[in-house]
């Protein structure tokens, strides 16, 4: 099942993210679930959420790898949101 993780940076968090960038791809390279990632940029072309598309089991499943990321750990997140998506180009 493929589930769109999109995350919001909580305002000014930059240096969060950058603090714990290492880990977070450690995370995903070491989990091996990940099937497509990259931070989502504002007008100055910062860094300042992300979208990862998830290949899980279930929604618990995805629920479980966002809890433990090391962004969600590091309190960077505003916002997170978990949606079911289909593949149709790519």
């Amino acid at each position: 099942m493929l589930i769109a993780l999109m995350a919001r940076d909580k305002p000014g968090a930059l240096q969060t993210r950058l603090d714990n960038r290492d880990a977070h791809l450690a995370y995903i390279k070491d989990t091996g679930v990940v099937a497509q990632a990259g931070p989502l940029l504002d007008d100055a072309g910062e860094m300042c959420g992300s979208l990862v598309i998830l290949d899980v089991e279930d929604m618990a499943a995805a629920q479980a790898w966002a809890d433990n990321d090391p962004y969600a750990a590091a309190g960077l997140f505003e916002s997170v949101s978990l949606t079911a998506w289909k593949r149709v180009i790519g």
